[in-house]
C-alpha cells in the first residue's frame, strides 16, 4: 500500500460521505497533535475527473491540516468508482472513530436500506460491519425524532444537561409525535436517566389515560412526571386489590363511600397548569416542530424561473401565508426574551 504526498488544492471533499458533523474542540486538539508530531494515519482518496481526488474518509485531518495552512497531506490513492463500496468502506471506517454520532450512523444505515442504488438488508448491514440486527435498527429508531432532538443526541451513556444518548432515546420511540418530541426535551432538560424514562414511556401509552390527559402532562417537569407515574401504579395497586367481604346490610352503605375514593385515578386530578408552564410546553412544541435550518440550493431559486403565472401566484401566496406565521411567532418570542433578559 503506497503512501504519496498530495497537494491539498488538488483534494475534494466528499460532500456525500456518512460524517459531516465535526467537534470544533476536538479538531483544535488534533491540529496541535499535527503541529507537535505531525500526521500519523493517511487519509484515502480515489482519482477522479480533471487530475483531482475526492476524499474516501479523512474528512477531519484534511480540514486539520487545510486550517494549519499545510501544503500537503499524505495519502492513500485508490481508483475506485462503485459507490456502493465506496460508502461502505467510508461507514466501516468512520464506525472506528471517535465522534461518529449516532444520528450520522441512523442516517448511513437509513440510506443504504432505503436509497435505490443500495436497497440493502438489515441482515446485510449487520453482517458488513459486524453489529448485531437489533443494533442497526435501534440507531434507525432514532430517525423516528425531529431535528431539535436529533442535534441533542450524544454518544455514549454520560447522562448531561440539554443532550440525549440512545438510552434515553429508545423508550420513547414508539410515542405518538406529539407526546414524543416534547418529552425527549423535558428528559434533555431535567436530565432523566433512562431507568426513569422508561417509567414516563409507560405512562404515556396507558391507554386509561385519554389523550387530552397526556397532553397535560407535557406542562409538568421530569420529576413530576415520574411522579405522577408512581401515583398512577399506586391507584393501580389499589384498584388491584381483592374486594372486601360484604358487610351487614346496615353497614354497606360507608364502606361503599371509603372504596370510591380509593380508587380515585389520574384523570380526576389534573395538575394545575401556570402560565410558565403553558409558555414551556407551547415552546418545546414549536422546537421539536421547526426543523434545523439548511439553505436551500442555488437551483431552487432558478426553477422559479420555470413557473408559469397561476404556479407562481400560488406559491407566493403560501410563502406569504408563512412569513406571517413567523412574523407573529417571532415577535412574541422576541418580546418573551427581552422580558426575560431584563429580569
Amino acid at each position: 500500500m503506497d503512501i504519496v504526498q498530495l497537494p491539498l488544492t488538488q483534494i475534494d471533499e466528499d460532500t456525500d460521505q456518512p460524517r459531516y458533523q465535526f467537534d470544533e474542540e476536538a479538531l483544535v486538539e488534533l491540529m496541535r497533535n499535527i503541529e507537535e508530531i505531525g500526521l500519523l494515519s493517511p487519509i484515502k482518496v480515489r482519482t477522479i475527473d480533471g487530475g483531482r481526488y475526492k476524499i474516501i474518509y479523512g474528512n477531519r485531518r484534511y480540514k486539520a491540516c487545510k486550517r494549519l495552512g499545510l501544503a500537503t497531506i499524505p495519502c492513500i490513492v485508490t481508483n475506485m468508482t462503485d459507490e456502493q463500496e465506496i460508502y461502505l468502506e467510508q461507514i466501516a471506517e468512520n464506525l472506528t472513530r471517535q465522534g461518529f454520532s449516532p444520528i450520522e450512523e441512523a442516517e448511513a444505515f437509513n440510506k443504504l436500506m432505503t436509497d435505490p442504488k443500495f436497497s440493502r438488508s438489515v441482515k446485510f448491514l449487520a453482517s458488513k460491519f459486524g453489529k448485531p440486527e437489533s443494533y442497526i435498527k435501534n440507531k434507525c429508531e432514532l430517525l423516528k425524532f425531529g431535528n431539535s432532538v436529533r442535534k441533542l443526541i450524544i454518544g455514549g451513556t454520560e447522562i448531561r444537561k440539554d443532550r440525549l444518548t440512545e438510552d434515553q432515546l429508545l423508550p420513547l420511540k414508539d410515542l405518538p409525535m406529539e407526546h414524543r418530541d416534547p418529552l425527549a426535551l423535558i428528559m434533555a432538560r431535567d436530565e432523566m436517566p433512562p431507568s426513569d424514562v422508561k417509567k414516563i414511556a409507560k405512562l404515556f401509552k396507558d391507554k386509561d389515560i385519554s389523550a387530552a390527559t397526556k397532553d397535560k402532562l407535557l406542562y409538568k417537569s421530569g420529576p413530576g412526571l415520574l411522579e405522577t407515574w408512581s401515583v398512577q401504579q399506586h391507584n393501580k395497586a389499589e384498584k388491584a386489590k381483592p374486594a372486601e367481604p360484604k358487610a351487614p346490610k346496615a353497614e354497606k352503605s360507608k364502606p361503599a363511600e371509603v372504596t370510591e375514593t380509593a380508587t380515585t385515578v389520574i384523570e380526576t386530578v389534573p395538575a394545575p397548569v401556570s402560565p410558565y408552564e403553558a409558555m414551556d410546553k407551547k415552546l418545546n412544541q414549536l422546537l421539536a416542530a421547526l426543523p434545523s435550518f439548511s439553505p436551500l440550493p442555488n437551483e431552487a431559486a432558478l426553477s422559479l424561473q420555470e413557473l408559469n403565472a397561476e404556479e407562481r401566484a400560488e406559491l407566493i401566496r403560501r410563502m406569504e401565508a408563512l412569513l406571517e406565521q413567523l412574523r407573529c411567532h417571532t415577535e412574541e418570542w422576541d418580546k418573551l426574551k427581552k422580558i426575560a433578559a431584563a429580569n
